[in-house]
């Protein structure tokens, strides 16, 4: 699997955390991101959900959701995945995981329309 690149802690935080900034870009992407066990999609899934199940709908949770749609999780497997997700994580997480995910693939007609 291609090593993934990530600057954004370096980007946000380098001067501030040199430290965080590194474990951020080297650590966590640059290694565990990089692993050869799951696929970027498998991980992009799993981190989805986990963002959800801590109630984490945030800008850096947009982010992942851009990155899922990029690494090939389709509108419909998404919404397949908060639906199941609900259950366990709670209902609220999930409709403020939809009020996300449904900006990000409405971007995109296509995928949109497989919903």
């Amino acid at each position: 699997m291609p090593k993934v690149v990530q600057t954004a802690g370096r980007d946000a935080l380098g001067a501030f955390a040199p430290q965080f900034a590194a474990l951020n870009d080297d650590v966590l992407f640059g290694e565990v991101w990089s692993g050869d066990g799951l696929t970027l999609k498998t991980r992009s899934m799993l981190t989805v959900t986990t963002l959800i199940a801590k109630g984490l709908c945030d800008s850096s949770f947009e982010h992942h959701v851009a990155t899922a749609k990029k690494n090939g999780v389709t509108a419909r497997e998404m919404a397949d995945l908060i639906t199941h997700v609900a259950f366990y994580a709670g209902w609220p997480n999930a409709w403020a995981a939809f009020r996300v995910v449904t900006k990000v693939y409405a971007e995109d007609p296509e995928d949109r329309a497989n919903i």
